[in-house]
């Protein structure tokens, strides 16, 4: 299966892509703003044979949902209308903490870092999700 991960966010969405055969993860684009998101999503769902989305949920250290896990369960409904493929929910708690670790090691500078953080966590999201898939354990608590 392919999925497409999205790690939503209102100035900007990272989004991964994994092979075919569910092993890694790779980030695929940063879109940015919220103008046609749902539009642009469903096109790449389409152009790149996407068979499942699997959507970062940022709840917080304590599992709870706040305010922005509460925007991603609305973008999710929003995008169940406009996409034919199954949507699964990933908690993503320190997924952009990891993302960022990994940016502090390749030697971009700080604006090059930020326009790759988003697809990078979005990656991170759908390695864990692929992990917890397969039995490993991947994710946070």
């Amino acid at each position: 299966m392919r999925y497409l991960a999205i790690d939503h966010g209102l100035r900007r969405t990272g989004l991964a892509i994994c092979d075919p055969a569910e092993t890694m993860a790779f980030p695929f684009d940063v879109l940015q703003g919220q103008k046609n998101l749902v539009e642009r999503i469903e096109q790449i769902v389409a152009t790149e044979h996407i068979d499942a989305i699997v959507l970062g949920l940022p709840l917080n250290m304590d599992g709870s949902q706040g305010p922005q896990a509460q925007q991603v369960m609305a973008f999710a409904e929003r995008l169940k209308q406009h996409v034919r493929v199954a949507i699964h929910l990933q908690d993503e708690r320190l997924s952009s903490f990891g993302a960022q670790e990994k940016l502090l090691t390749t030697g971009l500078s700080r604006a090059k870092q930020r326009e790759r953080l988003d697809a990078l966590a979005a990656a991170e999201i759908l390695q864990a999700f692929l992990e917890e898939r397969k039995g490993g354990s991947g994710g946070p608590p």
